[in-house]
């Protein structure tokens, strides 16, 4: 008897998740080590009910590549394996998987609770456009015990969303006390952690969103979102996603499924990485304040380490001299590069108040933590001595 070429559905959930990142995917691959591109906006069909069948089929992936595509799929199941997910939709960026999920689960007259520590798109998601879509939105501060079951209301809230670590202070949100909450759906943007740092579904959150964008494809050649949960849920999401268009293109989803197969090496490396960068930030004198989960002075370390199995690879800290000290600092690295986007093999560095964050408000910049010195920093993969160096450098030009 000839033994399978892959692990079996049993075998492959009893796999540690380094393994499944290597192993899972490959559903479409035939025997190709790589992941193999399905370059196609359409597939022809032999019958008119075999096209009729798959217009009305969730997911099909052999129809139109807006319905669905193999290489698509591939990635999608790869990423609802390592989220422990049924079933996952991929997007055709961040912002078009948090948008399909607000928009593909709330109507006119519904109330989501979302907390105000945010990546402003998101944000300005919650405050701008959902009201002129009739859905109205209640900001509480995520990190207070109870904040969010207190702002829900029985029988109108439809949707608690939440973000952890969140952009770009780091604050964590308790994702067993989310889970614990009856009746509107629970989702939280799991970005900055990756399905290798933690799974909030394991806590009882109803749907997990990533911008794979960022650490899930790693190497800043990939423009892509994806929403993993069950079954359920992501066939009717899938309805309301072949509407809005957001797509997920075959060739980055091809590059995001290779990128995931050395997403725990990655991960592991700039958690290691980052928190030498912190522990040595948080000696300058020239840094008012550090905020990374693995340092013991993180007003939730306890938390971040009961949920996440690392500290993940980005630190954000404010530099001595406000303004014009972090506009300094971010013009003088050499080894890091001033770029906004996170998770690949660079060290990255971005002033919040400038990019990231620059369309909201004065008043909404301060309610979240993020002063005109702060600076976001998205570990790479260069040797920890050599980062440190760039930073001390960094910061001494930045004090003169």
């Amino acid at each position: 008897m000839t033994a399978p070429e892959n692990p079996t559905v049993e075998e492959q959930s009893a796999l540690h998740a380094q393994t499944r990142a290597i192993r899972g995917g490959r559903g479409g691959d035939d025997r190709s080590l790589a992941p193999v591109l399905w370059a196609t906006s359409t597939f022809w069909t032999r019958t008119v009910e075999e096209a009729r069948s798959m217009a009305t089929q969730a997911g099909a992936e052999r129809f139109y590549s807006r319905y669905g595509n193999p290489t698509v799929r591939g990635f999608e199941d790869l990423v609802a394996d390592l989220e422990g997910a049924e079933a996952a939709r991929a997007y055709g960026s961040g912002m078009g998987a948090v948008s399909g999920v607000v928009l593909g689960l709330c109507s006119a007259g519904d109330h989501i609770v979302a907390q105000r520590q945010l990546y402003a798109a998101t944000q300005l998601l919650f405050q701008a456009v959902c009201p002129r879509f009739g859905i109205d939105v209640t900001f509480v501060d995520g990190t207070e015990p109870g904040a969010f079951a207190a702002a829900v209301r029985p029988g109108k809230t439809t949707m608690v969303f939440a973000e952890t670590p969140a952009n770009p202070r780091l604050d964590i949100i308790d994702l067993a006390e989310l889970g614990a909450i009856k009746g509107p759906m629970t989702v939280v943007d799991s970005t900055f952690a990756t399905p290798m740092l933690q799974r909030p579904l394991a806590h009882g959150v109803d749907l997990v969103v990533h911008s794979a964008t960022k650490g899930i494809a790693g190497h800043n050649d990939a423009t892509l979102g994806v929403v993993a949960g069950s079954r359920e849920l992501i066939d009717w999401l899938w309805g309301f996603a072949v509407l809005q268009g957001a797509a997920a293109s075959p060739f980055d989803a091809m590059n995001a499924t290779r990128g995931i197969r050395t997403l725990p090496v990655r991960i592991r490396q700039q958690s290691e990485t980052a928190l030498v960068l912190a522990t040595a930030l948080e000696a300058r004198p020239d840094v008012t304040e550090v905020r990374y989960p693995g340092l013991a002075s993180h007003p939730q370390h306890d938390l971040a380490a009961r949920q996440m199995s690392a500290g993940g690879g980005l630190v954000t800290f404010d530099v001595a001299g406000g303004l014009e000290g972090g506009r300094r600092f971010v013009e003088s690295v050499r080894v890091a590069q001033h770029a906004p986007s996170l998770g690949g093999p660079e060290t990255l560095v971005t002033h919040p108040a400038s990019t990231t964050h620059v369309n909201l408000l004065p008043e909404e910049l301060e309610a979240n933590g993020i002063g005109p010195g702060t600076v976001r920093v998205s570990v790479g993969l260069e040797h920890p001595d050599d980062v440190v160096a760039d930073f001390e450098q960094a910061l001494t030009a930045a004090s003169r």
